[in-house]
């Protein structure tokens, strides 16, 4: 039997770390299952000098036939423009040297492609749509709509997202939260009218986390105590943990406020931020909120070590702005924590994470941003048993198990390719 030739395109890197855990894990897991697959990804230089031949022998032994091209930061906007012109050229390269049966396109500039190689070629496509990307930019504070190009290049974005999402043959949405708002635009009439009556085929697959690495069961008690020791973090004592970068979206101020009411409420807690941040950014806002350096751990590590460094936190957290573009974001660490049994202090209206929080009894949702709330759920989490450490397990492996959402992107390619005549 003739495996399906599969073009993926990723504007992100297989040498960043979102290539690594939110990429290749489906392309493996899926090639394994008889799809032959076609990879082009854009690589910053100094990771992929670093990284490329770690990426390359994860690709070859897997049989996917990876094609990195160079990712071209400025000057802004014409690089965009001119990586999509380079990411077109390598589709037509592939597709003329072994015929493409279908494309999945993860972000809005391999949409673009997406969307030519269809109108050009009749190839099927999927629009693996990662979120509200235009709205981050403006929520982000990337793109100030006070400035006329900015305002201009967003409204030629939302445009070309209602064509991507009626061009497309399968849209991947992160959330529900952000399924409903599409189906609304139909409804609204923001999508054209003559799309009023076509059913927009969306898939909800959130960032799904490999449940063989973050596990209990390969925690080594051992090294779990010589980090310990090393971060002066006694076997008891009450861990408030956080895990990631720290940038536009993640709101590190309010975080801290909420430590400061934990400590003034379990005077022997510590919070442990596992990030690549520097450490004195962190610091220096702690001091001006009145909270001491030494009830701070700051350390860093490498990915396959993330579980075990997560299994010191009694509880976690992460606050995230809750923006309109939030509504389609799948934070990664919800998965990473919720598969190690770690109960999550998070605030609402980001995607679907509060409702998943809330339904699956696996934390504490914040609904507003002050001292009262912050109490409140301090004394919740104090004063009663934490949530089952089991349960939490099992409804992460449930809701975010990485063999799931490579399930869900098989049977995507098998409807359309089962189907789509070209």
């Amino acid at each position: 039997m003739i495996k399906k030739h599969i073009l993926y395109i990723s504007y992100d890197g297989m040498t960043d770390p979102l290539g690594q855990s939110q990429v290749l894990p489906y392309l493996i897991e899926n090639s394994i299952s008889g799809y032959q697959f076609s990879l082009i990804s854009f690589e910053k230089k100094d990771r992929f000098e670093k990284n490329k031949e770690i990426i390359q022998k994860i690709c070859d032994e897997n049989s996917i036939n990876w094609h990195p091209l160079n990712y071209t930061k400025n000057p802004p906007i014409v690089s965009t423009l001119w990586d999509i012109f380079k990411m077109y050229l390598e589709t037509k390269k592939i597709n003329k040297k072994q015929k493409v049966d279908l494309i999945h396109c993860r972000s809005y500039q391999a949409a673009e492609i997406g969307m030519m190689m269809k109108n050009n070629f009749n190839i099927p496509w999927v629009f693996d749509m990662r979120g509200f990307w235009a709205d981050e930019r403006i929520d982000g504070n990337i793109w100030k709509m006070s400035s006329f190009i900015f305002r201009n290049i967003y409204k030629h974005y939302k445009k070309k997202e209602i064509q991507f999402l009626t061009n497309a043959d399968q849209i991947i949405s992160l959330t529900n939260n952000a399924k409903e708002e599409i189906i609304s635009w139909q409804e609204k009439k923001i999508i054209d009218s003559k799309f009023k009556n076509k059913k927009l085929e969306i898939e909800v697959i959130p960032c799904c986390v490999d449940t063989d690495l973050f596990s209990n069961e390969n925690i080594n008690s051992s090294i779990l105590s010589k980090i310990r020791k090393e971060n002066s973090i006694k076997e008891d004592q009450f861990v408030l943990g956080y895990v990631g970068s720290i940038g536009t979206w993640y709101m590190l101020p309010e975080m801290l406020d909420f430590f400061r009411e934990l400590k003034a409420q379990k005077s022997d807690a510590l919070f442990l931020f596992i990030t690549n941040e520097p450490a004195e950014k962190i610091i220096t806002l702690a001091k001006s909120k009145n909270i001491a350096p030494k009830d701070l751990r700051i350390t860093s590590c490498l990915h396959k070590d993330v579980p075990t460094y997560i299994s010191l936190f009694t509880i976690s957290i992460y606050f995230i702005l809750p923006a309109y573009s939030k509504k389609a974001s799948s934070p990664t660490k919800q998965g990473e924590l919720m598969a190690m049994g770690i109960p999550i202090v998070c605030n609402a209206n980001v995607g679907d994470a509060d409702k998943i929080i809330a339904d699956t009894n696996s934390g504490w949702v914040i609904h507003e941003f002050n001292e009262e709330s912050y109490k409140n759920t301090v004394l919740q989490i104090l004063n009663n048993p934490l949530p089952d450490k089991q349960n939490i397990i099992k409804e992460g492996n449930k809701e975010f198990n990485l063999h799931t959402g490579a399930l869900k992107f098989r049977k995507t390619y098998e409807r359309i390719l089962g189907t789509y005549r070209h």
